[in-house]
């Protein structure tokens, strides 16, 4: 068994420099500055937070699940777990996390993926491929990003198991309400979340709920 690691962050919202409620289905992207702390909390319980990350200054070097996993000899995000991009550039540090568990390898929801494990008749629901496409869209900076920007993401709050036999299990969460992660920014890095909307799920009770997104200075 994977042992949580837990910590409570010493930052305190009223301090915070922005403070939002995404509510489930929408997204969200924003840049954080180098030494900026994000907090990412699980207002519900059991929801996922479907998260990307980019160098800011060069965002086709993209968060790398394989390098993150290489790195840190583990293939959960946890308290302490450096994200690194492809090149190994080092993007955030997980500074506090009372949730204890993260997973990396699940993925987010597509109309294709919807399809496979549920039910053809669901493939027009939205998903969190579709939300990440719309962020790019609405996005006005000064790179055009695409789909061929996107690449494997992170699932906070989701609980992932690997099976002996090498399988993956979507199983109940190990999240609560008000459950949150935190991350230092190592450089300036594009965030880009989707709260994900999946109705299909019984981790989360088929109740899809919304995320509450802080950012201190430090």
């Amino acid at each position: 068994m994977v042992q949580l690691k837990k910590t409570e962050s010493p930052r305190i919202a009223e301090n915070a420099i922005y403070d939002v409620v995404i509510p489930a289905g929408d997204g969200w992207m924003y840049r954080l500055e180098p030494n900026q702390v994000l907090r990412i909390v699980d207002v519900g319980g059991n929801q996922a937070a479907d998260t990307m990350f980019y160098d800011a200054e060069n965002p086709q070097d993209h968060y790398s699940v394989p390098a993150t996993i290489t790195a840190q000899s583990n293939i959960f995000l946890t308290l302490g777990s450096v994200l690194r991009a492809e090149s190994g550039k080092p993007l955030l540090t997980i500074i506090a996390d009372t949730c204890g568990r993260h997973d990396t390898l699940g993925g987010s929801c597509s109309a294709q993926s919807n399809t496979v494990r549920y039910s053809r008749d669901i493939e027009y629901m939205h998903n969190c491929r579709d939300t990440f496409m719309l962020q790019f869209a609405k996005y006005s900076g000064g790179y055009a990003y695409n789909k061929r920007d996107l690449a494997p993401n992170t699932d906070f709050f989701m609980n992932v198991p690997v099976t002996p036999q090498g399988e993956l299990e979507f199983a109940d969460g190990i999240s609560a309400p008000g459950y949150y992660v935190e991350f230092r920014a190592e450089c300036s890095v594009m965030v880009l979340l989707s709260n994900c909307p999946q109705l299909n799920n019984p981790c989360n009770a088929y109740n899809p709920t919304p995320l509450r997104l802080l950012v201190w200075n430090q």
